[in-house]
């Protein structure tokens, strides 16, 4: 299956949520990375493949879940680093190989995925990892690396995006890390958006 568009709904309740979960599968052929409960009670619903499936899905999805949407997200051409992180993979590196980490905050989870997507695009950097957890409070984060420059350029990207959204939480950059902090960097997330291989 082509897996180069990347969709979230994410709801106000879990009737709801499966209920536009239900439509959106019936409408077209998509894989559903994740759809399950995150703090503070929301539903999220998460999933991929071909543009045009992806696409009549959400809307199956959007039309189904109606006033109970909060936000969605549809990203025709992810960034093929983001599904990685979303399905739970990290990067990590010798304490030595980070000149300068970025985290980017998102006050909720669908405009933190879009800032983050531009930020890899538009920056040279990597994703070290992505979390989309409970405990978070309905926000998402990810931590990017590379030179100071690039990190800069990749978060002033992110900021102006989840600006835009009206999401912005928490942006920081992290020069020279302590090896002492590499360890704590992405902790393991209590809710992981079905990991695999």
């Amino acid at each position: 299956m082509v897996e180069d568009a990347l969709a979230l709904l994410e709801l106000d309740a879990v009737a709801s949520g499966l209920r536009a979960l239900d439509a959106l599968v019936k409408q077209a052929p998509v894989r559903v990375l994740e759809a399950n409960l995150v703090e503070p009670g929301r539903f999220l619903i998460l999933l991929c493949g071909a543009v045009a499936e992806v696409d009549e899905a959400v809307g199956a999805g959007l039309r189904a879940a109606g006033p109970a949407v909060l936000h969605h997200l549809l990203l025709p051409m992810a960034h093929p680093a983001l599904l990685r992180g979303l399905r739970g993979h990290t990067l990590r590196e010798d304490a030595d190989s980070y000149d300068c980490l970025g985290v980017i905050e998102g006050g909720a989870i669908a405009p933190a995925l879009l800032a983050v997507d531009r930020a890899l695009k538009d920056a040279d950097v990597r994703l070290c990892g992505l979390r989309v957890a409970g405990g978070l409070g309905g926000r998402a984060y990810a931590v990017i690396a590379g030179a100071q420059h690039d990190v800069e350029e990749g978060l002033a990207t992110a900021e102006a995006q989840l600006r835009a959204a009206g999401a912005l939480h928490r942006i920081e950059r992290i020069a020279r890390p302590h090896p002492d902090l590499i360890p704590f960097l992405l902790r393991p997330a209590p809710f992981a958006l079905g990991r695999e291989a």
